[in-house]
């Protein structure tokens, strides 16, 4: 028998379940479908950091703001663990300091990034002195972090008690047509469909997707123990992620760093290594993270990306650690843009993330489609 909903959206991810958030709170009747029993992709083997001050100014910048903010709804509406006293972004190296610098007085300013650069006695007194190693840190003090493993399926719970959003996991989708689905879970029909399948290209609308030329990025990461009490309540990065994120890759400042990189640790370049450090509500931290594309994921680890990557959290945590799990990150990157929105046909469409920050821009991303689906109807 085929059942009616007003959207049915295929993926479970950030991006699915935010368009189910922004559509069910408006009132409408929504149906999500995963092909596994709960969500194993890009949004619950991330970092969980939500972060602003690493988005570059225009529409990134502005999604990551408003993004934030409905991460601040979530925190209360679902119980999610949200911590939301920022990131630290440290510079190891005198090129790094002048970066932090010139982006403090020039682009945070003029774009309203909500930043402060520690240095001297403040930065000796962060953490007991544990990062005064340091030349200086970055507080990014609208980034956010939490436990993804734990934060999506407390997202899928709220969604589904208190807004009636109807789940099918474990149900594969076979195809999808304007305003309709086929799945083994039956056959359905809505006013819209949309896909968010994260990096999977060839299972729904191959052909369009394929127009985009999209890769895939995977990712070495890890989970570790400190060898001492850290009772770390912060996201950490190092002045690696400035030649990386667009808020600081394009500033004059930025070409020593990378000169930098690529004179005395070209390794680091040439398997996207730049440090993340998220800590878990156990004490733990998840580290990362390399960067390789292609077509197709290797399923193989390569040791010495992970040595190099302990490497560089031990030296900024200032203590050794000890790794209790590894595995691989995934996601769809290298598109046209950061995201693309495809319109197949009228009552279809796709949503991509083409970049690994899903979870700092997808939640007003999904509120943006979904408002202008509605006024489009």
């Amino acid at each position: 028998m085929t059942q009616h909903q007003d959207l049915l959206i295929v993926g479970a991810g950030i991006l699915g379940l935010s368009h189910a958030y922004a559509a069910a709170k408006r009132g409408l009747k929504v149906s999500v479908f995963e092909r596994t029993a709960t969500p194993l992709g890009a949004s619950v083997r991330n970092f969980g950091q939500a972060l602003v001050t690493g988005q570059p100014p225009g529409q990134m910048l502005e999604l990551a703001k408003a993004s934030r903010e409905i991460w601040g709804d979530w925190a209360q509406l679902a119980g999610l663990q949200l911590k939301r006293n920022g990131s630290y972004l440290f510079a190891r190296s005198e090129a790094e300091e002048h970066l932090l610098e010139a982006f403090c007085n020039g682009r945070a300013v003029e774009h309203g990034y909500n930043v402060a650069l520690l240095r001297g006695a403040a930065l000796r007194d962060l953490y007991h002195g544990q990062f005064s190693h340091h030349r200086a840190a970055l507080h990014g003090m609208d980034d956010q972090q939490l436990y993804s493993r734990e934060a999506i399926p407390a997202l899928i719970d709220y969604l589904r008690r208190d807004l009636g959003v109807e789940f099918h996991f474990s149900t594969l989708v076979r195809d999808v047509e304007p305003g309709h689905l086929y799945s083994t879970a039956g056959s359905f029909t809505a006013k819209q469909v949309i896909v968010c399948s994260g990096h999977d290209y060839q299972t729904l609308l191959a052909e369009p997707i394929a127009a985009l030329d999209p890769q895939i990025c995977r990712l070495q990461m890890l989970r570790a123990k400190p060898q001492v009490e850290l009772n770390l309540q912060h996201a950490l990065l190092t002045g690696l992620s400035c030649v990386h994120y667009g808020a600081f890759a394009d500033l004059p400042q930025a070409a020593a760093v990378q000169a930098q990189i690529l004179r005395e640790q070209t390794h680091l370049h040439d398997n996207g290594i730049h440090l993340l450090i998220s800590p878990t509500p156990y004490g733990e931290l998840i580290i990362g993270d390399s960067h390789h594309y292609g077509s197709d994921p290797s399923p193989f680890n390569a040791e010495q990306v992970d040595n190099w990557m302990l490497d560089l959290a031990e030296q900024t945590l200032g203590c050794k650690v000890q790794v209790l799990e590894r595995w691989q990150g995934v996601y769809g990157a290298r598109g046209p843009g950061p995201f693309s929105l495809l319109r197949p046909a009228p009552g279809l469409s796709v949503a991509l993330m083409h970049t690994g920050v899903g979870m700092s821009v997808g939640p007003a991303l999904a509120e943006r489609n979904v408002a202008q689906w509605l006024e489009e109807i």
